[in-house]
């Protein structure tokens, strides 16, 4: 019996947050697929080469944090509130500098294979596209990360059934979100 309570526990926590997480994928799709989104790809060279590395880091990085909030929060060594910590703070700004170091070097790699295809691209402004893309995605996956985290723990859901389709879908959406804003603002700028 311990089993299928167990599963029905799973089940009943991570249910809601899959359907939320379905909505929130067909609206990142929706921002993929617009006019917009497609000007923004031709108009700058390895956008689209550099687009499933930054949205698969968005869910590497920040569910390293997810993970180690959950842990912390099982153990007890972090309590569920929204105060910074040590432990707490640590973890958030490891994600941050993680998620800016990994999003800087995407830039830098696209920008080698553009290179060496002989295709042409500017490297100030794939690394200005995700600069911006990296840090509005950071400060806002971070705020409703561990919100959600903290949040669902109060009201004894398990963060270890929510945190895979939570980090994923906050991923896509400002992800796909936060590239088409690093465009317009690396177009204005650069």
């Amino acid at each position: 019996m311990y089993g299928q309570d167990t599963a029905k526990d799973v089940y009943r926590d991570a249910l809601p947050v899959i359907i939320v997480s379905l909505v929130a994928g067909l609206f990142a799709g929706t921002i993929l697929g617009s006019e917009t989104m497609r000007e923004g790809i031709e108009s700058v060279p390895g956008l689209l080469l550099l687009l499933p590395a930054f949205l698969a880091t968005r869910g590497g990085v920040y569910g390293s944090l997810g993970a180690r909030i959950s842990s912390g929060l099982h153990q007890g060594i972090i309590e569920p509130r929204f105060e910074l910590d040590e432990r707490l703070s640590n973890a958030i700004i490891a994600s941050f500098i993680n998620g800016m170091t990994v999003s800087v070097f995407i830039a830098v790699v696209t920008f080698g294979v553009l290179t060496a295809t002989g295709q042409s691209g500017s490297l100030p402004r794939l690394v200005g596209i995700m600069i911006v893309a990296g840090f509005l995605s950071a400060v806002l996956m971070l705020s409703v990360l561990v919100s959600v985290i903290i949040l669902g723990y109060r009201r004894g859901l398990d963060p270890d059934n929510i945190i895979g389709p939570v980090v994923t879908t906050l991923g896509d959406v400002f992800g796909v979100l936060f590239l088409l804003v690093g465009v317009y603002v690396t177009g204005a700028v650069l």
